[in-house]
């Protein structure tokens, strides 16, 4: 039977000397891999459209086992998230933790329109740290992990000053500050871009400029749950990090001002 589905390749990996399968993340049929025959030679007509963060139209041949890429058409490439090594290994990250927490064939329409409006966003020049940091809050339900972040994890309130705690997993106020002696206290700045990454669809966020120290200091939170609690590591997140750690990339990441 053939079907043709809208998608976004996540990732491919060679099989045999001219094939690829391909790992795709679709609205309705959810994380599905497919045969793309002969992908792999530059003259085949699936070349271009197999390439990673890839979003079009794919006619598969569904069969028993994994199904078969039969053609596609492309309705964006991501050319400009290709052109910049720090720019893919951000978009690489967010479609690693996609990747990584998505069950195959269980559709998940509200993750698929995430990750299209992040990989959109890199590709229209927003911060990609940025949007990264959106990805990441918002997947960490399907960790497990649901952090209590609208009121104080500990009583409720919803007013007041406010830190982190891991041990109660989300916001403690200042009446609750006695439950967790290592609680991250935050700023109100602070917190209102934690529950702006966590709530807010991406799509409903301009161009936002964000100092590195800030999106660093939230990173580190949500790096810390995904790895302390969920016990995952990326390795395109350690990637990242290698690559800011050199001095080409330190020279061309200046600081920006806060709005």
């Amino acid at each position: 039977m053939l079907s043709k589905i809208e998608g976004i390749v996540l990732k491919t990996r060679p099989y045999g000397e001219a094939n690829k399968i391909v790992i795709l993340m679709t609205e309705e049929a959810g994380k599905i891999a497919v045969m793309a025959r002969g992908a792999k030679k530059p003259s085949s007509r699936l070349a271009g459209v197999s390439q990673p963060f890839t979003h079009g139209h794919f006619l598969v041949q569904k069969g028993k086992g994994m199904g078969t890429l039969q053609q596609g058409e492309a309705i964006s490439s991501m050319r400009h998230i290709q052109q910049d090594i720090l720019i893919t290994a951000y978009a690489s990250y967010i479609v690693e933790i996609v990747d990584r927490l998505v069950e195959n064939d269980q559709p998940q329409p509200g993750v698929y329109h995430m990750l299209l409006q992040a990989l959109q966003a890199i590709e229209e020049a927003y911060d990609p740290q940025a949007i990264a940091l959106f990805v990441q809050w918002k997947m960490l339900p399907f960790t497990g992990v649901q952090p209590t972040l609208s009121h104080c994890a500990g009583c409720s309130a919803v007013d007041g000053e406010f830190a982190f705690s891991f041990s109660q997993g989300g916001f403690l106020c200042h009446r609750c500050f006695h439950l967790d002696p290592y609680i991250i206290r935050l700023t109100p700045k602070q917190l209102k871009l934690i529950r702006m990454f966590y709530f807010t669809p991406i799509d409903q966020i301009g161009k936002l400029d964000l100092k590195k120290d800030t999106k660093r200091f939230i990173e580190n939170i949500v790096s810390t749950i995904y790895e302390e609690q969920s016990g995952m590591r990326f390795k395109s997140k350690a990637f990242i990090t290698q690559l800011e750690r050199t001095p080409l990339m330190m020279k061309q990441s200046p600081e920006t001002d806060e709005n």
